[in-house]
């Protein structure tokens, strides 16, 4: 048995038994304790607890407010960070804020536009008291490992892999717009999370990596949300059996589940991790009380994970790679018909001609970036390659360390000559191969990659253009052993390899000298550069009396990516312009998307200079008049007019608030969801001012290019109603249907009610 997921709550004794919620519970920690402590009582011990209550503010741990020690971003997001918190009246960063530059690092792309993002945000940093981390020095979460993490800490970050637990970190990945609010001294407001306990035994087999145990976990929980907006806490005996890298390499991928965050205990070999990197007064020791209950219980028998695959295109369609070669045709099968509910049939995908002689081949292979770019993963890899060669076909092998430190290191051991002489390309800190910026394969291409992400584009294809590649997700050591055989996929249990395991030697020094730490001194005087890219978010009204929303998008697969509603890539270098890359905005899932939502708005822009809206969009003269028959007092003084889209489940993925707020400059009001996949794309729909409704499963009552009406909105979200009576005009008729908006803060209720969080914080 692998992986195991108990039914219920568990309770863990001492760190190492489990003892099953049930009738007999109290009698068993009797036997074994001498007490039975409540569930209630049992909940308080675990690392979770502990560390959320000592960053609570709330005084009520059902309803937490926290305050974060440090935050972290990169040219993707800081940008936008720190211009709606800049209108929403910045002086100061109010905590260690860290700006990095590992996105956004090509600066041949898009003109001048990159580096102008750096430089405003080198500008930011002296003006307001923060750190920044120049382009290729390193990749956001290595650097946050490196220097920022600490024993007991929390950390939000503008990325969705903010996940330092294996260090003793608490940290979460969230939109935008929940780094302003921290920048503003506000709170970043849950409900207390469940807790699962992640228990691990036993110790890895000779050529599995921390990829290996991830995929595994990955592919037993994401399915069926067993760890869905909780926190997931590594316990067990197994921990101690893992080095501090391997940890931090499994910790990055729980982002894949869709929990919340993650923690695990510690030992000497985290407190040998500070201690390298010159931070030992950061280490503290982590581990559960004597009796701590935990909602659910993964066990993983780390001694029966054998190198894993995770095929196109999400990090949870896994396979062993024995499974997977020794069932081919089936899975490849499968894949392709995925693949045709992802792609929307826009172009033909095979991988079944990848297959030579009963073997797959594949065409590209990286190690990179948060996940993959480690010390311990690139020094296996070269064990591997030493000696071998990468072959002078189809086949490439990237690899890319995640700091500058690592780099050095790996050119005093040598391992950086060994890839070299095989044939690899060895590169700089950069996170573009994660999401289609780097490394773009040929069409039709399948690349192997221990990076975070799968997702459709990710290797930075365009569907609109008839180009398509595939990911799959793999460990570097699997990867380097099917470099080792030139392209044809080989698990690196098959090869007969002695890992050498170099120790690691962390020389500051570069950071000293390259790096600008403003050690939170703020300096008003200086001028904050900004590129003719780099635009101010427009004006935002806030929510009407009354609504009129045109359904402009359906979509109905079972998750809909943050990838999907705005695409990573070439996109990146325009997310300083929200007007630029709102013309973005599900080009790759629904290309008629932007050009519907930009008619619709002109209606919104009539009333907001006091015109009719029938008038500048003639479409809704019929609307109005069935909505009069019914309801006559509405008219352009208590309505406002804009677009919605329908998802199934939409917001997997990124933490971008993009994904959202594209969608409102264009003139979006609400999403309609039967439910958001993850906490942060709903917070990033509330905090961009727009409504996160949610309908019943089943039929809807509604389809593409159809109107609705919600009369009384903005007193239903004051009232806190919970259901919101809503109708679908059609035909001249209203026809009624309910929507729902689930459980909102106060200050979320007025963020939406105001408009947005600018909007919010002005009124404040």
């Amino acid at each position: 048995m692998m992986i195991k997921l108990y039914d219920g709550g568990v309770y863990l004794v001492n760190g190492t038994d489990i003892v099953e919620d049930g009738q007999d519970a109290a009698a068993v920690l009797n036997s074994r304790t001498g007490s039975a402590p409540s569930k209630e009582e049992a909940a308080k011990q675990t690392m979770a607890y502990s560390i959320l209550e000592a960053h609570n503010t709330s005084g009520n741990m059902e309803k937490l407010k926290i305050k974060f020690d440090k935050l972290t971003s990169h040219d993707i997001t800081f940008v936008g960070i720190i211009q709606t918190a800049r209108a929403s009246g910045l002086e100061k960063f109010p905590m260690p804020y860290v700006l990095t530059n590992c996105h956004n690092s090509l600066c041949a792309v898009g003109g001048t536009i990159n580096e102008d993002d750096h430089m405003f945000g080198l500008s930011c940093a002296k003006k307001y008291g923060g750190v920044y981390v120049p382009p290729h020095q390193a990749v956001i979460h290595q650097y946050a490992r490196e220097m920022l993490a600490g024993g007991g800490k929390m950390i939000l970050g503008s990325d969705s892999h903010t996940r330092y637990g294996a260090l003793g970190t608490m940290a979460m990945g969230e939109g935008g717009p929940e780094l302003v609010k921290q920048l503003l001294s506000q709170t970043y407001d849950i409900n207390m999370p469940g807790v699962i306990g992640i228990y691990l035994t036993g110790s890895p087999v000779k050529g599995v990596g921390p990829q290996d145990v991830a995929l595994a976990i990955i592919g037993a929980v994401f399915g069926n949300g067993y760890v869905n907006n909780k926190v997931m806490e590594f316990v067990g005996p197994g921990v101690e059996n893992l080095s501090a890298d391997f940890r931090i390499g499994v910790d990055v991928m729980t982002t894949e589940t869709t929990c919340l965050s993650s923690i695990w205990k510690t030992d000497g070999k985290i407190k040998e991790f500070y201690e390298i990197h010159g931070r030992a007064g950061d280490y503290k020791e982590l581990k559960p009380g004597p009796v701590a209950y935990y909602d659910g219980m993964v066990y993983v028998d780390l001694s029966e994970i054998r190198p894993m695959i995770a095929m196109p295109f999400h990090p949870s369609n896994t396979y062993t790679i024995q499974e997977l070669q020794e069932n081919l045709m089936d899975i490849l099968e499968d894949v392709e018909q995925r693949a045709r509910v992802s792609l929307d049939g826009a172009v033909d995908f095979t991988l079944k001609n990848k297959v030579h002689d009963g073997r797959l081949y594949v065409d590209q292979g990286i190690i990179a970036g948060c996940a993959g770019g480690g010390f311990e993963n690139i020094c296996d890899a070269a064990d591997i390659l030493r000696g071998r060669f990468i072959g002078n076909d189809e086949f490439t092998l990237s690899v890319y360390p995640a700091s500058m430190p690592i780099y050095m290191e790996l050119a005093k051991n040598g391992r950086l000559a060994d890839l070299i002489q095989s044939g690899a390309v060895v590169k700089t800190a950069f996170c573009g191969p994660c999401f289609g910026a780097g490394d773009t394969p040929a069409n039709n291409a399948f690349s192997i990659r221990h990076s975070t992400r799968n997702f459709p584009n990710r290797e930075g294809s365009k569907l609109q253009s008839g180009q398509i590649a595939s990911v799959a997700l793999m460990d570097a050591r699997s990867i380097a052993a099917t470099a080792a055989n030139k392209g044809f996929l080989t698990a690196a249990t098959e090869l007969d390899v002695e890992f050498t395991g170099p120790k690691y030697f962390f020389d500051s020094t570069i950071y000293e000298n390259r790096v600008f730490d403003s050690k939170g001194v703020a300096d008003p005087s200086v001028e904050i550069k900004l590129g003719p890219n780099i635009k101010d978010w427009p004006a935002m009204c806030q929510l009407p009396e009354n609504l009129i929303l045109k359904v402009v998008s359906e979509i109905h697969d079972p998750v809909t990516t943050t990838d999907e509603l705005i695409p990573s890539g070439e996109t990146s270098s325009y997310r300083s312009n929200p007007l630029g890359l709102a013309e973005f905005t599900l080009s790759r899932k629904d290309p008629a998307y932007v050009g519907l939502a930009k008619e619709v708005q002109v209606a919104q822009k009539a009333i907001e200079a006091g015109n009719c809206p029938a008038e500048a969009f003639p479409e809704l003269k019929p609307v109005f008049k069935a909505i009069n028959g019914q309801y006559p007092d509405i008219d352009k003084t208590n309505v406002g007019v804009g677009s919605t889209i329908f998802a199934v489940k939409p917001g997997d993925g990124s933490a971008r608030e993009q994904a959202a707020s594209c969608q409102k400059v264009l003139g979006g009001w609400a999403n309609i969801a039967n439910s958001y996949a993850t906490k942060r794309y709903r917070s990033n729909l509330i905090n961009w001012g727009m409504l996160p409704f949610l309908i019943e499963e089943g039929e809807l009552p509604f389809k593409n290019k159809d109107y609705l009406f919600v009369p009384g909105i903005r007193r239903a979200v004051e009232e806190k109603a919970t259901e919101v009576p809503a109708y679908v005009v059609k035909d001249g008729e209203l026809k009624a249907f309910t929507l729902s908006l689930g459980e909102m803060t106060d200050d979320e209720r007025q963020i939406i009610l105001d408009g947005c969080l600018i909007n919010y914080n002005r009124v404040k």
